[in-house]
């Protein structure tokens, strides 16, 4: 399979992936999940009127049917262009894929640390993901979440914007290049859901600059493992963190802690608010 890979590489000219890597990106989180999440609408129209008021079947089956179509335009993707499941570089990891996966886990909540600190000291706005107009205030469906982003949120996202965007893109750059194209396609892509639910450009910008961070590492954890279960498994984990800070905010009440600890909650709070590398 990786001497398959390596004949792959550099094979294509560079306007012609990047349009491929686009149209994926665009398919995949615009235009497939539209389909796949209609069950849920029928199952509860609630969540067009009111998400948060709609049953927590439903937007289970939502939020896990959004992720099904991202999974379903990279496999459709490898389908149509007899690429076939071969393409998929999923295995066991290695004693090395380990210390990757370990590795992108610790960088990954380093970076979104840094991210929160600087957020906090300069007061910085930042607009909502759009997960959270489903899961609202509700406890429940933050541990849901939690089991969503380890089954379907991760899987999804890292199959099509590694396995199949990212290592598209070697055939027709560098691995270093195809990483950074590739986050860069996958932040902007957000760009229209962050700005419906922000209140201006500068509160779009800082979560599009965390989701292309996060793409930047998961990225580099596919390219040097070649194992799509490492930046998988590092997603995962990042994004249940955030949920589990998320659940601790809303159930404890972490906001009204005693102003002893202000920094600390302060710096909670907002790591807590920052987008998920969703």
């Amino acid at each position: 399979m990786e001497t398959s890979q390596r004949r792959r590489e550099r094979t294509d000219g560079p306007l012609r992936s990047t349009l491929v890597a686009i149209g994926l990106t665009v398919f995949g989180v615009l235009v497939a999940p539209n389909f796949t999440t209609l069950p849920a609408f029928l199952l509860d129209p609630a969540l067009i009127r009111s998400p948060t008021e709609a049953s927590i079947t439903a937007r289970t089956a939502l939020l896990s049917l959004n992720f099904v179509g991202i999974a379903l335009a990279g496999a459709i993707y490898l389908a149509v262009t007899d690429r076939g499941w071969s393409y998929v570089d999923l295995r066991v990891p290695t004693k090395r894929g380990w210390l990757y996966a370990i590795a992108g886990v610790v960088g990954i909540l380093v970076f979104y640390f840094i991210v929160a600190v600087v957020v906090s000291m300069l007061s910085l706005p930042s607009a909502e993901n759009d997960v959270m107009t489903y899961i609202g205030d509700d406890p429940t469906m933050v541990l849901i979440m939690i089991g969503i982003v380890f089954f379907f949120n991760a899987p999804a996202e890292e199959f099509l914007f590694r396995n199949v965007v990212q290592k598209r893109l070697y055939e027709a750059f560098s691995r270093t290049q195809a990483i950074v194209i590739a986050s860069v396609i996958f932040a902007l892509v957000h760009f229209v859901s962050y700005a419906v639910l922000s209140d201006s450009l500068l509160a779009t910008m800082v979560p599009i600059a965390t989701v292309f961070g996060g793409g930047l590492i998961f990225g580099y954890l596919y390219a040097k493992s070649e194992n799509l279960l490492v930046p998988i498994l590092s997603h995962a984990v990042y994004n249940g963190f955030q949920f589990g800070l998320i659940y601790i905010v809303l159930v404890y009440d972490v906001e009204g802690a005693e102003p002893t600890a202000e920094a600390f909650v302060d710096l909670v709070a907002t790591v807590a608010t920052l987008p998920p590398a969703l």
